[in-house]
């Protein structure tokens, strides 16, 4: 069998600590959307992972590959995918588990394009608590939650807004760390602006052409991903919907706008 390591810095204290978390998170859950660990391998001289290959890479490379193409309804397939891993995780299991660190790079894809949710290295039990407070900010700049930015503090709601984040990516492909976005003007603000005039003006502009036959509702379909998207990211996380709600409404929208079987394959230009 295929098989992909992970090996870990032996060196960096950080990275010590992320093998044993990953190890304690990932010894006790099961699930079709998460990266599974086949064994883990440490001594002295080696602390490592082994893990299920993913042929077709992270979701970040597809996306801004020159060889790839990934169409709407690839796209909102992947991101279901991760949604449903997430819902998982914060419901699923005995222990709610918070992932910190939701981003397209950490969503890999096997051979039928089916999504995975992989690196737990900095992620949280959150136990009875609905929150909690850690000393170290180590999210990735650009998806973090406000709170998890400025307190420290983790929680469901804060990988809701990362999965917002992606959401917004995923179907702009722009990154929140784009040169264009400062600090008056981020991707959800760019996005947000984008309802009072055309999505077309956001929208990455291979998945939506006017003289396409199915513009209307393809159009209708990213307009209301991205407005899914807005809800996942409210500053306040008391005012965010849960990642429940974001599975039910993005399998409507696939439902509503986009009947038919899961596209397999990637297609190559």
């Amino acid at each position: 069998m295929e098989i992909a390591v992970k090996v870990f810095h032996m060196q960096m204290e950080r990275a010590l600590r992320s093998f044993d978390v990953e190890c304690e998170v990932l010894s006790g859950i099961r699930h079709r959307n998460l990266v599974k660990i086949i064994s883990s391998c440490t001594n002295e001289d080696l602390k490592a992972l082994v893990l299920d290959y993913m042929p077709n890479g992270s979701l970040a490379k597809c996306l801004y590959s020159n060889e790839f193409f990934l169409d709407i309804l690839q796209r909102l397939n992947i991101l279901i995918d991760v949604a449903l891993a997430l819902e998982y995780l914060h419901f699923g299991h005995s222990i709610p588990i918070v992932h910190c660190d939701i981003k397209p790079s950490n969503v890999l894809l096997d051979q039928d394009m089916v999504g995975h949710l992989s690196d737990f290295g900095i992620a949280k039990l959150l136990g009875e608590e609905e929150s909690m407070t850690q000393t170290q900010t180590l999210a990735t700049v650009g998806y973090m939650a406000p709170e998890y930015g400025r307190e420290g503090r983790v929680s469901r709601k804060g990988d809701v807004y990362s999965y917002g984040i992606m959401l917004m990516e995923t179907f702009t492909k722009k990154k929140p760390t784009d040169e264009i976005f400062t600090e008056e003007m981020s991707l959800r603000h760019w996005v947000g602006e984008s309802f009072n005039r055309s999505i077309m003006e956001v929208v990455d502009n291979d998945l939506l052409r006017m003289e396409d036959a199915h513009f209307i509702v393809r159009d209708q379909c990213v307009s209301s991903i991205l407005s899914l998207a807005m809800d996942c990211t409210i500053d306040l996380p008391e005012n965010r919907i849960n990642i429940g709600n974001v599975v039910s409404r993005l399998i409507q929208i696939r439902e509503t706008f986009l009947p038919g079987t899961r596209g397999h394959h990637v297609r190559v230009r």
